[in-house]
């Protein structure tokens, strides 16, 4: 069981827990209406298909080298909520230059490649102090009911700010105003980031990292690297899956917009119902999680992903596209809920930030170049339909080449990996 600071009262924790989940919402607000209109922004400036869909993934590699220094600037300030809120508003500001080239007109390439690194750069240094400090603020007996509910709450933030922010660009395209509908959006998402900042201040940091550390045995020299160990095929298996995904994922969006030629609407109504689906669906994969566990969730999950690019090749009808994302949000969902529980149903106190901090390394590398190779096949072959077809075939047998991996993963191996360590 996780360790609960008897100091802490009912009080405090709920305050804190209720805190985060208010920090989750002003995130989600931020990706809905800024993250997830960064490439359709690339598109509005003049950028083509391949580079709106590596705006949106290459910088994450400049966010990779930056978190994994995170430990040692957490170590130096010797607080994981500092780091974390300092991280936080720098991923809000980085929104603001966005906004202002969407007002004067123009975006440069280099800037705005730029701008997008200093977001994913600020986000992903985050997340390892975050993971730590969240184990700590939330008792082990309510992981499960409190992540499910935390998730769903955010998918439904990140719904509204997508569903607003394109109805908003519908009619700003309709009255020739769309790069100011483009700037307001930033704003609006920077200001949602802002409103994090003063969430996370609310929260109490009662195990700070030089107590986890003093705390924590000495790891002795015949450990074995994190890679060799059952957390190490967990981590292979999600950087392959994120690997896959990437390979098509930044292209939906010129897919979409530009070879298909929805309108905001249209493409407002395909993602928004991923969107949906995923928030309607994790009550019911809560409870699932709590009857089967968090690795059996996560193999079912890694299953249903599989043959989903697929789907983007029998048509290109919009309502049909509505019905493939049903089955998209659902598996999304109950993937993002077990890979959530399985870091802590799994891995230490004593270790989660580092191995955090090691899955974040690795998933952007794993998103950088399964972007770029399917950037490449893109330019390669046309960016015409057919190009595009072909990308979702491809990356459908990538994801294929996880499930020896997936089938790796035990639950008794990934829990027993830690049993010796305070959870």
């Amino acid at each position: 069981m996780a360790h609960r600071d008897p100091a802490r009262s009912a009080k405090t924790i709920a305050r804190d827990l209720h805190a985060s989940i208010a920090d989750g919402i002003g995130f989600s607000v931020m990706v809905g209406c800024g993250e997830m209109f960064i490439g359709p922004f690339a598109l509005a400036v003049g950028l083509g298909p391949t580079l709106a869909g590596l705006v949106a993934t290459i910088p994450i590699i400049f966010g990779a080298v930056v978190q994994s220094l995170a430990p040692l600037a957490v170590a130096r300030l010797g607080t994981n909520r500092g780091w974390v809120m300092l991280c936080v508003a720098l991923q809000a500001a980085s929104l603001l230059p966005l906004a202002w080239w969407a007002w004067s007109g123009e975006a440069p390439a280099a800037g705005l490649f730029a701008a997008v690194g200093l977001y994913w750069a600020s986000g992903m240094a985050s997340s390892p102090a975050w993971n730590a400090w969240i184990g700590t603020l939330v008792p082990a007996s309510e992981r499960v009911a409190y992540f499910a509910r935390r998730n769903q709450l955010s998918q439904a933030a990140v719904l509204a700010g997508f569903i607003a922010a394109g109805a908003a660009l519908q009619g700003g395209k309709q009255y020739e105003i769309t790069l100011e509908v483009f700037a307001i959006l930033f704003v609006v998402a920077s200001a949602a980031r802002f409103f994090s900042v003063f969430q996370l201040a609310r929260c109490s940091e009662p195990e700070p990292p030089a107590v986890l550390a003093a705390t924590a045995p000495t790891r002795r020299s015949h450990d074995r690297p994190v890679l060799l160990s059952p957390t190490g095929w967990l981590l292979c298996y999600l950087w392959s899956v994120v690997a896959g995904a990437q390979f098509a994922a930044p292209y939906f969006t010129p897919y979409m917009l530009d070879e298909i030629g929805f309108s905001y609407w249209q493409y407002m109504l395909v993602f928004a119902t991923s969107l949906l689906a995923k928030s309607l669906s994790l009550p019911l994969l809560g409870r699932l999680a709590s009857r089967i566990g968090s690795v059996r969730l996560l193999r079912l999950a890694g299953i249903a992903l599989l043959p989903l690019t697929l789907f983007w090749i029998v048509s290109a009808d919009v309502r049909y596209l509505v019905g493939v994302q049903v089955v998209a949000g659902c598996s999304w969902a109950a993937f993002e809920l077990a890979m959530t529980l399985v870091f802590f149903d799994a891995v230490s106190n004593r270790d989660r930030a580092t191995v955090v901090s090691a899955h974040t390394f690795g998933t952007a590398i794993a998103t950088v170049a399964g972007a770029a190779a399917g950037g490449v096949l893109l330019k390669s072959l046309g960016e015409d339909r057919t190009a595009y077809y072909t990308l979702f075939g491809v990356a459908a047998a990538l994801r294929l080449l996880t499930l020896p991996l997936l089938l790796k993963l035990r639950s008794s191996k990934l829990v027993g990996n830690n049993a010796s360590a305070p959870a």
